[in-house]
């Protein structure tokens, strides 16, 4: 009896032990945790914590979650309860890294509380399930300064970017004051800058002013937008430059934009083998036509990439329709592609979200070799490859993989397209081609020895006095001016083979209301600009993999429930069908002969129809509740398998150590007694 007493005894203190235990390893898995996920779901990118390091002031991160309107509302909401879990864990590794210096705060807005209105007036998305009961799920960040950012909704098809979109908040939050974005361009995307009184004076000679692009007005709407001239010697007090259509730029222009980014500047370039947007004054009868072609190909070899001249991207598949006249109907022309899904990279947060771009004769932007990159030529001034630092290439948007490239003579046959002509020149390839790349790494500088410029003679060092008094004398001397011949930081830049898609014809459409979007054009310049604004931390944060694990066992007991009640939902869905189809039939009898129908036994009829759809609908909650039953009943066993699993294998052990330490003891004492 007491070896019975001490063995209950024992499971017991062993069962107390093991919850105790999982308790404590709760605690302390807040403090000390390992991350066992194989894509590192829990684990926080070098890039935010970089950025958690950098800060200097305390940060408030308010997650708003309606845990308690979740729990009343259908599976769909219910979903949401596990994504949760994973931003609120993620959210703690932001605490845990920032040292202090992040506080987070978990708030369960109930209907008509200050929390509530507080998740109203931070602009949070709000989705009524019942008459009082709204569902929210999004995060506020906040200074000691009083700058406030937020996620509105946590969508699940941004979870992949959760970090990316967290981390985003933090590093803009410290940031208080408008990005400066410089636009560089040999087009008038900027429109006529001119004054009021010239303005009236081009209007009476039967001139309109031209106006901006639209995405320039747009822009203007988030940051602060200036011009940046296409002869300047020295870009600065801008934080990113988008430079579009760099025709015919001059050398020393060049130099600049390379000295930008070296010095840490972010840049958007647009390059266009041939941009419509750009419209010469066109002859019919002149066989040679103006350039309306731009490239940057000294500075972008720099970054490993070079954009072949009259070469343009197709795809059969991506083919748009437009008319060539004013009075032709719409054909297909190759060059004029609708990019979708699966030509946009799923890897960057810049075109994560994107579903449509429309492009017009983008060019080919082709990576090349490091031994490439010099140009073949002899100059000095050239990009030693030799020493090429890590730079990384990633394609942003590109055709599909049935798409490949083609080329024209020269741009004359562009002119005047013949859409037969040009659709003959495609073949079908087997790999995507690019037409957007984001670059980043330590760049080199195109111009390593500098460049030669020409200052008035006064300005120049070497000037003689005798000079000045001259007036025969040139008053233009050259200089060599240098820079830096490599970035002393990581760099970026996203470069783009076409001009068009940020063009009015492109990206907007008139409506009755105004110019409104088209497409993802504007958002793919914005999200660029948007990802180029942070710092370089946040451009390595990676892609997160699913934080929702697949489990086999569990989808194929859901398939095989839903497969077993297949044919009774079919066969009482076609009841269903029936009945309201009989029903409709026997109504719009009744609706033709109403005399009839009153008093008759069609009303009758109509009542029987109506309770037979009733039942047959009772029955079909019946099946799926059923089917619903059995899942959740796997889902409960589950749990109290995970519950039992520590506590069951603890209490074995103990029990094989205690039958181990009995019949230790036995064979002690069988040997005690024979000694």
């Amino acid at each position: 009896m007491n070896r019975t007493i001490r063995a209950i005894v024992g499971a017991v203190l062993v069962l107390v032990i093991a919850f105790s235990g999982i308790s404590i390893c709760q605690d302390l898995g807040r403090r000390w945790k390992v991350d066992v996920t194989d894509q590192q779901l829990y684990t926080l990118s070098d890039g935010t914590k970089a950025i958690l390091g950098r800060l200097n002031q305390p940060i408030k991160v308010r997650l708003f979650y309606a845990k308690t309107a979740a729990m009343k509302g259908p599976d769909q909401i219910r979903y949401f309860n596990n994504y949760y879990e994973f931003v609120r864990a993620l959210l703690e590794e932001y605490v845990a890294a920032s040292k202090g210096m992040v506080q987070l705060e978990v708030i369960d807005p109930r209907p008509f509380s200050e929390d509530e209105e507080q998740a109203l007036r931070l602009g949070l998305r709000r989705f009524p399930i019942t008459e009082e009961e709204s569902f929210f799920f999004g995060l506020a960040v906040q200074t000691q300064f009083g700058v406030e950012k937020t996620v509105p909704f946590f969508s699940p098809d941004r979870q992949n970017f959760v970090e990316y979109d967290i981390s985003y908040l933090i590093d803009t939050a410290i940031t208080r004051q408008k990005k400066r974005v410089g636009i560089m361009s040999s087009l008038a995307v900027m429109g006529d800058d001119v004054t009021g009184y010239m303005a009236q004076m081009m209007r009476m000679q039967g001139q309109q002013p031209k106006p901006a692009w639209t995405i320039v007005e747009q822009l203007r709407q988030k940051y602060e937008v200036t011009e940046v001239a296409t002869d300047v010697n020295d870009i600065n007090d801008v934080d990113i430059l988008v430079v579009i259509h760099p025709k015919d730029l001059p050398e020393k222009t060049q130099f600049a934009i390379d000295q930008f980014i070296l010095k840490g500047g972010r840049a958007i370039v647009c390059v266009d083998p041939h941009c419509i947007a750009d419209r010469p004054q066109r002859n019919p009868m002149q066989m040679t036509a103006e350039k309306q072609s731009s490239d940057l190909d000294r500075i972008i070899r720099a970054w490993g990439l070079q954009m072949p001249a009259n070469t343009f991207a197709g795809d059969r598949s991506l083919l748009l329709e437009a008319p060539l006249a004013a009075n032709q109907r719409p054909q297909p022309i190759m060059g004029f592609l609708g990019l979708t899904t699966p030509c946009f990279s799923k890897e960057k947060v810049i075109t994560a979200d994107l579903n449509e771009v429309r492009v017009l004769f983008a060019g080919v932007l082709q990576e090349i070799a490091p031994a490439d990159q010099a140009g073949g030529g002899d100059d000095p001034n050239q990009v030693a490859a030799a020493n090429e630092p890590q730079i990384t290439r990633t394609p942003l948007i590109m055709t599909t993989e049935k798409g490949n490239s083609w080329s024209v003579g020269s741009s004359f046959e562009l002119m005047f397209p013949d859409p037969d002509k040009l659709m003959a020149k495609f073949i079908e390839g087997n790999k995507p081609v690019p037409m957007g790349y984001l670059v980043a790494g330590r760049f080199q500088s195109s111009f390593p020895n500098g460049i030669e410029i020409e200052v008035p003679a006064a300005d120049a060092n070497d000037a003689d006095e005798d000079d000045e008094d001259d007036p025969n004398e040139p008053k233009m001397v050259a200089r060599q001016i240098t820079g830096l011949k490599e970035a002393t930081a990581d760099c970026a830049v996203a470069v783009f083979s076409d001009v068009d898609f940020l063009s009015d014809q492109m990206a907007y459409a008139q409506s009755l209301f105004g110019k409104m979007v088209v497409g993802d054009n504007s958002a793919l310049l914005i999200n660029t600009i948007e990802d180029l604004s942070g710092s370089g931390d946040l451009i390595s944060i990676r892609s997160r993999g699913n934080y929702k694990r697949p489990f086999t066992v569990v989808d194929e007991i859901e398939q095989q429930a839903e497969k077993e009640t297949a044919d009774e939902v079919a066969l009482i869905n076609a009841q269903i069908q029936g009945f309201n189809q009989e029903l409709e039939n026997l109504v719009n009898s009744g609706q033709a002969e109403q005399e009839e129908v009153i008093g008759s036994s069609l009303l009758e009829k109509k009542r029987q129809l109506e309770l037979k759809i009733r039942e047959a609908q009772r029955q079909l909650r019946e099946v799926n509740a059923r089917r619903r039953e059995r899942i959740e009943q796997l889902g409960y066993m589950l749990r109290r398998f995970n519950m039992g699993l520590v506590p069951g294998v603890v209490m074995l052990i103990a029990l094989v150590l205690g039958i181990w330490r009995s019949v230790r003891r036995r064979h002690y004492i069988s040997h005690a007694s024979d000694a």
